[in-house]
């Protein structure tokens, strides 16, 4: 199972909750679409024997010390993974998101920074944004959970 979160700006209280998620759901990957913005937030969201993939936001002003703190696992987006045979497009803004949805080449595209959900699929690509973890600006806190069996994918609330 994969968990993908974005926009988790520091809140500290729901972000204690990942591991929390990952047990419950047995996640053996993380996705996170940036802003972060604090080091102190990522013992949390990155966990020993979890995959982890996460990109830059433009709320993260710690880089060098997310990057570091990452053990390099945070990168400026958008970037491409190759995973258990899927190709994954992630990305904080959307700006390449139109281009990468009708390209036909991802089975998976995350992003986030609107902190709207946005769940749908353009032939065989599935465009995710799980809106935004942290629930400051909407009120709502939510991730996505995907098992990859069924090709299931699932907003859930905090």
């Amino acid at each position: 199972m994969w968990l993908v979160l974005t926009d988790s700006h520091d809140n500290m209280d729901l972000i204690k909750k990942v591991p929390k998620l990952v047990k419950e759901y047995n996640i053996n990957t993380i996705f996170h679409c940036g802003d972060f913005v604090s080091p102190f937030t990522l013992p949390y969201i990155i966990q020993d024997e979890i995959d982890f993939y996460g990109v830059f936001g433009n709320n993260d002003g710690e880089k060098l010390l997310l990057y570091e703190k990452s053990k390099k696992k945070i990168k400026n987006g958008p970037i491409t993974i190759e995973k258990e045979n899927k190709k994954i497009f992630l990305m904080h803004e959307p700006y390449s998101l139109m281009a990468a949805e009708n390209s036909g080449i991802y089975d998976y595209i995350f992003f986030g920074h609107t902190h709207e959900i946005v769940q749908r699929k353009t032939g065989n690509t599935v465009i995710l944004n799980p809106g935004e973890f942290s629930g400051w600006l909407t009120g709502k806190s939510t991730y996505g959970i995907i098992e990859l069996k069924t090709g299931t994918v699932q907003i859930k609330d905090v």
